[in-house]
């Protein structure tokens, strides 16, 4: 196993819309290994494979003691809301802001040996399988916002200088880049103290 460079936002990869995998085999094993490992690094909640820099449909997630990877996600979503909460982004460091997603998900797809995969998810673990599967379908968090926190998501975005970011936190990847839901060190909106979610 390895662990892997995350891709900063400004990266292509973040932006395109991921393959369905194709080929099961120590390839595809090798990097669920890996993203596995590198999530747990960075203390996230979850890490979708273009966050690695592969554009291929897989995401691992880790929340609340519920652990895995599904590959070629497909999600039915509620059709109500959960209360808005904190996300933050493993691929845009030092941002967080209130995200609104469905209430409830189904997770459908497959293990890395093509075997099928369904969970049902509320809460934390609904809000980590929407915000993974829109990596793969090149969407960030930000995307969603609106009215004056994507005001300033944008701003704060245009104003950073991530060069820095990926230089210091490729060095020193655990202790700057994240935490998981509810951490602290990670996914504050700016004059809020809420723990939020970084994936």
């Amino acid at each position: 196993m390895a662990i892997l460079n995350i891709r900063i936002i400004g990266d292509p990869v973040l932006r395109t819309v991921a393959d369905p995998v194709t080929e099961f085999g120590p390839e595809l094993a090798k990097l669920v290994a890996d993203m596995m490992e590198t999530m747990e690094d960075v203390d996230g909640a979850g890490l979708a494979a273009p966050q690695i820099g592969v554009s291929q449909r897989v995401f691992t997630y880790r929340v609340g003691g519920v652990e895995g990877h599904i590959i070629n996600p497909v999600l039915e979503n509620s059709e109500d809301y959960q209360p808005d909460q904190i996300e933050g982004c493993l691929s845009i460091p030092g941002l967080g802001f209130p995200v609104r997603r469905f209430r409830t998900t189904r997770a459908t797809g497959v293990d890395l040996n093509g075997q099928p995969v369904s969970l049902d998810a509320e809460g934390l673990l609904a809000r980590c399988f929407q915000h993974e599967t829109d990596h793969l379908d090149g969407i960030l968090y930000t995307d969603r916002l609106e009215g004056e926190d994507r005001k300033t998501a944008l701003r704060s975005i245009r104003n950073a200088n991530y060069d820095a970011v990926t230089e210091r936190t490729t060095a020193n990847r655990a202790k700057s880049v994240g935490s998981s839901f509810g951490g602290t060190s990670f996914g504050k909106a700016a004059g809020n103290t809420s723990g939020g979610a970084a994936t």
